[in-house]
């Protein structure tokens, strides 16, 4: 049989591997279990941390690290530079300023380290209710949503409503008082 001219270049492109997963966030719940995921599928990870010592954590368990603030262009487009797939968790701001200038200057940031750094595919988390017309805590993710989503790379957005861990708050009172609270 006659390879065809196209074989070699098509299984690179829909065989290729990724070279590098890197992720924000990796110090919490979430940004932690991907990261323990990918490293046990023996893929590499770049954990991007604020603190030099969560850094040697992650390094412990075998990823490559970089130390980035969130509103740091530059150290974020460092981090993300060679990354195939970015992973980007905002942090929590629950008692923003009026018009969010502090997630906005986040939301800038991440944007232009994208930009600069042009990984293949991200995946930003953000929450149930960022499609809210109405401001509320949460447009801090509708924020996030709609700058990133002008982004020429593939963005997925997870809009998760809660999380099974987050019920680990509500065990004391369940069993000491029969009541779980919520305000979902």
């Amino acid at each position: 049989m006659i390879a065809h001219p196209y074989d070699a270049l098509n299984r690179r492109l829909f065989k290729r591997e990724f070279t590098m997963y890197a992720i924000t966030g990796i110090s919490g719940k979430v940004g932690g279990a991907l990261a323990r995921t990918l490293l046990s599928k023996g893929l590499p990870v770049r954990a991007i941390v604020r603190d030099p010592g969560k850094a040697q954590h992650w390094a412990s368990q075998g990823c490559e690290s970089a130390l980035a603030d969130m509103e740091d262009v530059a150290a974020l487009t460092a981090a993300f530079r060679g990354a195939d797939g970015v992973f980007i968790l905002p942090p929590s701001n629950f008692d923003p300023s009026p018009g969010f200038p502090e997630a906005r200057v986040v939301i800038d940031a991440v944007k232009a380290a994208l930009e600069a750094a042009r990984p293949r595919k991200v995946v930003c988390l953000s929450t149930i209710g960022a499609q809210a017309s109405q401001s509320n805590l949460l447009t801090q993710r509708s924020l996030m949503e709609h700058t990133l989503s002008q982004l020429s790379m593939p963005v997925t957005f997870l809009r998760p409503g809660w999380f099974m861990e987050n019920s680990a708050w509500d065990v004391a009172s369940a069993r000491d008082e029969g009541i779980v609270r919520s305000f979902l």
